[in-house]
Formats: structure tokens, C-alpha cells, sequence
């Protein structure tokens, strides 16, 4: 059952902390990662018989199958995907940026430009469900940025093949070549290179222990996203809200992972009593009651404080992945969350919109990190690169400051490069 904690009668310890326990997983990965470096093709293709029972002679997946896969999913679920794919869109072109360029004093141009990367990796876990979301979270900002090559790796089946909303989601998202590979020997392939599937300049998307250790080992030879997950939500409410509506909002993390977080912050005893009545009632009923009872009983927690302004305060310092606030008037609390991957607001705004349907990322910070780290977004598929122009007039002004700072620093030779045009 949850835990009902009072703020301020309980250490802080058991407030703010949570079950995660630690995976010994760095040699195992590095070993993969030196066997793809090494072997290529031959070494995912046996890793892929060792680990997800498949024999594959390719690892591509043809257009043959993408069509066939689309074709075979219902149309209904096909016009839902393209709704949330336009949701998405709309809501990440407004994050494109623009070069830029200074020219108001002669003889000087400075500026910035902005350049997608080249090519993108996104990796989309498979195992016991399959995750068009992320398919199309991690690839339409992708495709936004203007990466001109976007590349998915995903575990397939024991057939060897993909789950079809899997490649039908990649199709509507433009996505440019599928690769039948999974675990941390997909992060290999991505971040090095194979005979079949090319080296990209960046990795993004989430994954288990493997996956994460695995983009930690290989980041610095390509770019990654962020270590992400397990999965949290947290739900600041005051007593208005249905307990029904909560308990359903904390179970829809807790179903994803045994080491889901889920946490109610609410001002209110008798209103965290019945949450706590109804998330057992609601339990049973779960297809996925194991995991999420697992998460429950090991992250799960009710907070009771003082005042919702207090809840605020607990919520900042958990910085959670998804945060719902669901109090009336919530856009009057807004400017008090600081740290949250994702803010949902109000009584009629549960997390599962954000992780299908609305249009911001889910593809989010965890485990904390949102005090410092952003959602996934357009900026993660660019790069920045500045320029320098000045005449000769224009130095001439300057060169003298320029080579006093960096006589202070020490650095003659820099000093004599912008005085020696004038010697």
C-alpha cells in the first residue's frame, strides 16, 4: 500500500528520497561495445539470436515491410497517430531558432549560425510494449531541426520483425531507415558505424540499464540526449480534485516500470486518505498490476503539507519528470514551479495527454536532473557555430586592449598576433 508522510514529522530522507537500485552493468556494456566496434554487422546480428531470439540475415528493414506494416495497422489508430504527429509539429516549430547577424559598427560583423546535425539516432525500446510515442516525439523535432538523415534501432520480435505501429509511426514521421537491432549493441552500431547502419552525431531516446550505461560509454565519440528514466510523476492537488482521477494519474506511471516513482503532494489528510484507498481499488484492475503494485509499494508516497504554496516547495526539490498540478486556477501557481520536466495543468489535464497526444516533448528529464536539464526538443538536433569578421580599420582600434588582456593573462603570442598587423 502507499505511504501517507507527514512534511515536517518525517526525516527529509523519506521524504525526498527513492528506491534505485544500482546495475553493474559498465563491463558487460563496454564489452559490447568493443565486440560492434570490432565486428560490425556480425557481432548485432549474433547478439540479436542471443538476445531477442531472432535470426536475421539483414538488419535493415525493407520498404516492403514498412508498407506492409502500415497497411496492416487499423485506420483508426493510423488517423490517431497523424493527430498527435500534427500536435507535435505545431508544437515544435515554435522552438526553430534563427541564425543571427551583428553589423552596427563599422568595419565589424559578427553572428551566429544555426546547423542541424548531419545525421540522428533514436533509439526505440521494444521488449514488453511497444512505443509509437517515441517514435514520433524523438523523430518530428529531428525532421524540424532539418537533420537531413534520421535513423531509428529497435529490438524486433522472436519472427524477426517489428511491431507494425512501431515502422507505421516512422513512416508518418518521415524517418529514413529502420534498423532490426536493440540493447546497447544498438547504441554501438549508432555511435560507430557497421557495414549496415551508418554512425550518427547524435543518439536520443530512452532504454533500460543497458541502453543508458551504454549511451554514458559512448558519449564524447557522438552527442546523447540525457540518462533518463524510470519513469515519475508527481500530482501537487489540493481536496477538490476526484481521488479517482488521482489514483488512476499515479498508476499510469507506476504500470511502466517496478522502479517507477509515483508521488501525491497534496494539503489536504482526508483527501490523501481516499487516494490511498482508491489507487488498491484501482490496482486490480490493472493488466499490469505486478509492476505497478512493485512501484507503489517501493516509490510510491503521499505527502501531507502544511499549504499548497509548501507542496510547491516539496515538488521544486523533487524536480519531477511529470508534474500534474491540479488546484482551480492552476496558471496562478505556474511561476512557482521551478523544476519539472513537464507541467500539467488543472483537474482535466492527465500526464497520459503529454505522453501521446498534446504536442510537447515526452522525452523528459528524471531521477532530478530537471533542476538543470530541458525536455527533448529541436535545439537537440542543431548546433551553433559563430563567425568573426573585422577590416583592418577596425582592428586597429581594438589591438591594443586585445594584446593589454592577454599580456595579463600571460599569453604573449596572442598578444603580439593582434599588434604584429601593425608593427
Amino acid at each position: 500500500m502507499i505511504r501517507i508522510l507527514k512534511y515536517g514529522e518525517v526525516e527529509n530522507k523519506d521524504i525526498f528520497s527513492r528506491v534505485v537500485p544500482s546495475f553493474n552493468v559498465e563491463s558487460i556494456v563496454a564489452e559490447i561495445l568493443e565486440n560492434v566496434k570490432t565486428n560490425g554487422d556480425k557481432a548485432l546480428i549474433e547478439y540479436c539470436e542471443k538476445f531477442d531470439k531472432a535470426k536475421l540475415t539483414t538488419l535493415q528493414v525493407s520498404e516492403e515491410e514498412i508498407n506492409e506494416a502500415f497497411e496492416s495497422v487499423p485506420a483508426e489508430f493510423i488517423e490517431i497517430l497523424e493527430k498527435a504527429a500534427k500536435n507535435i509539429r505545431k508544437f515544435h516549430e515554435k522552438q526553430v531558432r534563427n541564425s543571427f547577424i551583428i553589423n552596427d559598427e563599422d568595419g565589424i560583423v559578427v553572428g551566429q549560425k544555426i546547423i542541424p546535425v548531419d545525421r540522428a539516432g533514436l533509439y526505440v525500446p521494444g521488449g514488453t510494449a511497444a512505443y509509437p510515442s517515441t517514435v514520433l516525439m524523438d523523430s518530428i523535432p529531428a525532421k524540424i531541426a532539418g537533420v537531413k538523415e534520421v535513423v531509428i534501432t529497435t529490438p524486433p520480435s522472436n519472427n524477426g520483425k517489428i511491431n507494425p505501429v512501431i515502422l507505421a509511426a516512422a513512416k508518418i514521421a518521415g524517418v529514413d531507415k529502420i534498423f532490426k537491432v536493440g540493447g546497447a549493441q544498438a547504441i554501438a552500431a549508432l555511435a560507430f558505424g557497421t557495414e549496415s547502419i551508418p554512425k550518427v552525431d547524435k543518439i536520443v531516446g530512452p532504454g533500460n540499464a543497458f541502453v543508458a550505461e551504454a549511451k554514458k560509454q559512448v558519449f564524447g565519440n557522438v552527442s546523447i540526449d540525457m540518462i533518463a528514466g524510470p519513469s515519475e510523476i508527481l500530482v501537487v492537488s489540493d481536496a477538490n480534485t476526484d481521488p479517482k482521477f488521482t489514483a488512476a494519474d499515479l498508476l499510469s506511471q507506476a504500470e511502466h516500470d517496478k522502479l517507477a516513482s509515483a508521488v501525491l503532494v497534496t494539503d489536504s489528510m482526508e483527501f490523501a486518505i481516499k487516494v490511498q484507498e482508491e489507487i488498491e481499488k484501482q490496482l486490480s484492475m490493472l493488466e499490469r498490476q505486478d509492476i505497478a503494485r512493485e512501484s507503489i509499494d517501493n516509490n510510491g508516497k503521499i505527502i501531507v503539507a502544511d499549504t499548497l504554496d509548501s507542496a510547491i516547495e516539496i515538488a521544486n526539490e523533487i524536480a519531477p519528470e511529470h508534474l500534474e498540478l491540479c488546484v482551480d486556477n492552476p496558471f496562478d501557481y505556474l511561476d512557482k514551479i521551478k523544476h519539472a520536466g513537464s507541467i500539467f495543468m488543472g483537474r482535466y489535464c492527465p500526464e497520459s495527454l503529454g505522453d501521446y497526444y498534446a504536442g510537447p516533448n515526452h522525452t523528459l528529464p528524471t531521477s532530478g536532473t530537471a533542476k538543470f536539464s530541458s525536455p527533448l526538443s529541436v535545439d537537440d538536433f542543431i548546433k551553433k557555430t559563430q563567425y568573426t569578421y573585422y577590416t583592418k580599420d577596425a582592428l586597429k582600434k581594438v589591438a591594443k586592449d586585445v594584446a593589454y588582456f592577454a599580456e595579463k593573462e600571460g599569453l604573449t603570442a596572442h598578444a603580439k598576433s593582434a599588434t604584429i598587423r601593425f608593427e
